[in-house]
């Protein structure tokens, strides 16, 4: 790219940090430590405020860059991901949104712990809810390494590298000193500055195409090489009975992994009443419905007016459709208006990489720290804050992501998220569910639902063709692959509720009764929630 993309892109990426670090730090100086500060932000933001957090912690660069890259390049099959992300809300909101703010004070596993033996719970919740975290974290790290590779020319390695540290660095320094309730204002600003620019896109597509839906998609379909399959089922997840199955894989993870996902989860312990979480919930899906609903004109658009082979060109994975498009928007390459809206998208995509990360970054540390801490801990051992052990861990974790990122740089970053949430409706969504709703559920039916549901998907994950065996695998020059599918979530899911029932029924331990009721009453009527 010119300088004048780098040099405004950089300018308005300044621009957003330094907003961002002015809040952290008013935030940080008008806290007063506790852990309800830091993990729920005080219980404070009204409905409105958290719809616009959860739409801004949901909408990540998965979304925005991953999701419109692969309709540019597979057309009908990359709009799995955009329904899919949609629909999943209707689970949350159905199932759990509510009932999790009744029962839970700030993670997952507070839910579960109510009616259950604590610590080999909060074990087993906290490692997975940890691991999602940090595979959610991966594909944010990959797109901003995507993003800046685009703007400096494509060819830097080393400033994909130094920028998937930089956001790293960022991310600890957002969640060490602001916590949650500066997380959550860096994500309502994002969210305001993505549905902003996802709408001038979209309007500056309609208006190239003349208001006629039609004609893109078949101009879409002509520049695609591949005709009308460009604009039916198929063309990614049709070659085979394989590639068919990963397709229902992927839509079993993507509807009900959102459900299972620490960092949304945790959003609703930020209101003061469940009945705020469920409005919250409603404010989110018009925002996220709207929003996805763009990231298919913009698929559309990138691949008419762009063309896949230009996207595949600069990023074979299809992460730059969406600046590439803006680029040929505003007038091309050496024009103002080129430069002035790609660097605008440039920086939104940016921004919308640091606030879900700090999101992310949050949800996992208080894992960490209130669940795995706290229960490993020696009894007789001097107790150190939560607070401190959090933003210990937020250290950590940032380091672990900056590593899994940099290995897995040209994968695609909604693919990325894909996993991601496989692995939240394999481990944490069974467990969730039964918790909620199955009187005779024991500890070990829940200690079995969480690895029996995280262990298979992971160790799927790795030997399937995302780690080795093909050439766009991490590892193409190795093959230890011995499973088809690319989303283990067709068999993992379901090993997860087989795992907790199986667990149920062979367990000597009875269910306490009155334990249930409880946690039934609470969750259904708000008596006694935190």
């Amino acid at each position: 790219m010119t300088g004048n993309h780098q040099t405004l892109a950089l300018l308005l990426f300044s621009a957003f940090v330094a907003v961002t670090l002015g809040i952290t730090t008013w935030v940080s100086r008008n806290r007063h430590g506790s852990a309800e500060e830091f993990y729920a932000g005080g219980r404070l933001f009204s409905p409105m405020e958290n719809g616009f957090a959860i739409a801004g912690d949901y909408m990540s660069a998965a979304s925005f860059l991953g999701i419109s890259g692969l309709i540019a390049l597979f057309g009908y099959d990359g709009m799995l991901y955009s329904v899919g992300f949609l629909v999943a809300w209707l689970v949350v909101l159905f199932l759990v949104a509510e009932l999790v703010r009744n029962c839970g004070r700030f993670t997952l596993a507070d839910v579960v712990a109510a009616r259950m033996r604590e610590r080999p719970v909060r074990i087993a919740a906290g490692t997975s809810s940890v691991t999602v975290s940090v595979l959610y974290l991966v594909a944010q790290m990959v797109g901003a390494g995507s993003l800046v590779a685009l703007l400096l020319g494509g060819t830097s390695e080393a400033a994909q590298t130094w920028t998937v540290i930089g956001v790293g660095a960022l991310m600890v320094i957002y969640v060490s000193l602001g916590g949650m309730r500066a997380t959550t204002w860096i994500q309502i600003v994002k969210a305001v500055l993505l549905l902003s620019g996802t709408i001038v896109l979209t309007v500056l597509v309609l208006v190239r195409c003349h208001g006629n839906f039609d004609q893109l998609l078949l101009t879409a379909a002509e520049r695609s090489g591949h005709g009308e399959k460009f604009l039916a089922p198929g063309l990614k997840y049709g070659e085979d009975w394989t590639a068919r199955f990963d397709f229902i894989s992927l839509g079993l993870a993507l509807v009900l992994g959102t459900a299972g996902l620490p960092h949304i989860l945790s959003r609703f312990y930020t209101v003061p009443t469940a009945r705020a979480a469920r409005r919250s919930v409603v404010w989110s899906i018009g925002l996220i419905g709207g929003f996805y609903l763009m990231t298919i004109v913009l698929g559309f658009g990138a691949a008419a007016i762009v063309g896949p082979e230009a996207v595949r060109g600069s990023n074979a994975a299809g992460n730059t459709a969406v600046p590439l498009l803006a680029l040929d928007l505003g007038g091309g390459a050496d024009s103002t208006g080129g430069t002035v809206l790609f660097a605008i998208v440039a920086a939104i995509a940016f921004a919308t990489i640091l606030a879900v990360v700090a999101g992310i970054t949050l949800a996992s540390s208080a894992s960490v720290a209130h669940d795995l801490y706290a229960s490993l801990r020696r009894r007789n051992a001097k107790p150190r804050s939560e607070v401190a052990v959090a933003r210990v861990a937020a250290v950590g974790i940032g380091v672990v992501a900056i590593g899994l990122g940099l290995l897995a740089r040209d994968l695609n970053v909604a693919f990325l998220v894909g996993l991601a949430f496989a692995v939240a409706a394999s481990a944490n969504l069974p467990v969730l569910l039964y918790s909620l709703f199955w009187r005779g559920f024991t500890t070990r039916g829940a200690v079995w639902a969480v690895y029996g549901g995280l262990i298979p998907a992971v160790v799927l994950v790795l030997l399937s063709p995302v780690v080795s065996g093909s050439p766009a695998s991490l590892f193409p020059g190795v093959d230890f692959q011995f499973f088809p599918l690319q989303n283990p979530g067709l068999v993992s899911i379901p090993l997860g509720f087989v795992a907790g029932w199986l667990g149920t029924v062979t367990s000597a331990e009875v269910a306490d009764e009155a334990k249930h009721a409880e946690t039934e009453v609470r969750s259904l009527t708000g008596a006694g929630a935190a």
